[in-house]
């Protein structure tokens, strides 16, 4: 079998987190290793040079002239020993070289003519030794004093410790690896059920919830966000087949009409004035299928924001007064007075396509829902960054449960104020445009009403598309 060797970005993530991590823990151990090793040379070897300076300022004290040469007086300290002990070895050394005197015991080959005063290092064989050399004179003689220490415990002290620190990083990645390894793994739990989530989510079940319980950082605000995307989508997924069935239903309406209509008058003979009644008849179901496929296209594409036309400024005192005379006649059959309450010099940016078909479904919806020899008001006002217009009835009013609901598609108040009706003819859609075009302009539709008080709607456009005359 071949095994294909992979790049580190395309292993899984909990194994590039792995690898990351140790590759920095490795840098840092590495790094502090290496300050740890050199910083411990240097300090017992400063150590090492202290105490050979410190033997020479003691055998500089016994050195005197004996005829032509320097001699030790006296290198024996108090104890009998030698001022040196076991640890150092003292050479008394001529300028060319020649020993004169030695105190301890060492192999050839260290001592040398010294170039100058200070410290050298010297190789015998295995050993390293460290010598200090020092001018001396005493009546005119002048020679040197050499203070040799052995460097060998220095040097197997950090045999040692180097020996530690190869065998405890490798173990010490070894170990951190595996805690990483179990900290991701462990980390990206959430993330794994968010996957297995998803990939048991489908269309037609969009129940199934992360339901994270962690602290709130990075992956808990991510499973988090997934949740909440899941809720929109539920809300999306059901209202669209909330559509699907109200639409299906409202077709299925004048179809059902229409054939049943054609299976009667195909059933037996007619008079010629029977077929133009049926015929009438059918014209107006087919008229009601036009009007609702076509707000039905219409809502898609301004969904879509497929209906954006060309804005203009629109004087709103003339342009809501030409959308009232064209509700007046439906007004004037019921009975209805229109009032007017439109401030000279207010203006709206927009398109006055949509913004027409917008105020002439409230119209419409006002007029047929206020009662014979009611009152429909229109008015407008300027409230600091926004414009205000707004259409009230004095029809029975729209109970609370339903305010919520009044900008869906399709949806029906099912009570008093809808049977005030009388044509029926309404598919739920005119409310919805109107919210649609409304917030096409980058504003909102809202609604207030109460039970037997009317019922106020109210259109508001943002600063950027409307203005006062004042500010023009």
């Amino acid at each position: 079998m071949k095994i294909g060797w992979k790049r580190p970005s395309q292993l899984p993530l909990q194994w590039r987190l792995t690898l990351w991590y140790l590759f920095t823990l490795g840098v840092i151990l590495l790094l502090f290793a290496t300050f740890l090793y050199f910083q411990l040379r240097h300090t017992l070897q400063n150590q090492l040079d202290t105490a050979l300076q410190l033997v020479a300022s003691q055998a500089v004290i016994n050195v005197d002239r004996d005829g032509g040469r320097l001699a030790f007086q006296n290198v024996e300290n108090e104890s009998g020993g030698t001022l040196t002990g076991d640890d150092f070895v003292i050479y008394l050394l001529a300028a060319d070289g020649t020993i004169w005197e030695k105190s301890g015991q060492l192999a050839e080959g260290v001592v040398a003519p010294p170039a100058a005063s200070g410290f050298t290092t010297t190789p015998t064989g295995d050993d390293w030794w460290r010598v200090f050399s020092q001018e001396v004179s005493a009546d005119g003689v002048t020679g040197w004093i050499q203070i040799i220490g052995n460097m060998d415990p220095i040097n197997d002290t950090m045999d040692r410790l180097l020996a530690i620190i190869l065998l405890g990083i490798p173990l010490a990645l070894l170990l951190a690896g595996a805690g990483g390894y179990f900290l991701a793994v462990r980390t990206l739990q959430p993330i794994d059920r968010m996957t297995q989530t998803a990939q048991t989510i489908s269309a037609s079940d969009l129940n199934r919830r992360i339901a994270y319980q962690g602290p709130a950082d990075a992956v808990g605000r991510l499973a988090q966000t997934f949740d909440s995307m899941l809720d929109r989508l539920q809300t999306a997924f059901e209202r669209e087949r909330h559509f699907t069935g109200d639409a299906a239903h409202e077709l299925r309406t004048p179809l059902a009409a229409l054939k049943g209509r054609i299976g009667v008058t195909l059933g037996q003979p007619r008079r010629p004035e029977v077929y133009v009644e049926t015929l009438q008849e059918m014209e107006g179901q087919v008229d009601r299928l036009v009007r609702l496929s076509s707000d039905l296209l219409f809502m898609a594409r301004l969904e879509q924001g497929q209906m954006a036309g060309r804005r203009e400024r629109i004087d709103l005192p003339d342009f809501l007064a030409a959308v009232v005379d064209q509700i007046r006649p439906l007004a004037t059959a019921k009975a209805i007075t229109l009032t007017e309450t439109i401030p000279a010099g207010l203006s709206l940016l927009g398109d006055m396509d949509l913004l027409i078909r917008l105020f002439l479904n409230l119209l419409d919806n006002a007029v047929k829902y206020t009662p014979v020899n009611g009152r429909v008001t229109i008015s407008a006002v300027q409230q600091k960054s926004e414009l205000h217009v707004t259409i009230t009835d004095s029809g029975p009013g729209i109970a609370a449960q339903h305010l919520p609901h009044l900008f869906e598609r399709f949806y029906r108040v099912e009570d008093a104020r809808s049977r005030l009706d009388a044509s029926g003819s309404g598919a739920g859609l005119g409310l919805a445009i109107a919210f649609e075009i409304a917030r096409a302009h980058g504003g909102s539709l809202r609604v207030a009403s109460q039970p037997g008080q009317g019922a106020a709607f109210t259109a508001v456009f943002p600063q950027n598309s409307a203005a006062a005359g004042a500010a023009q």
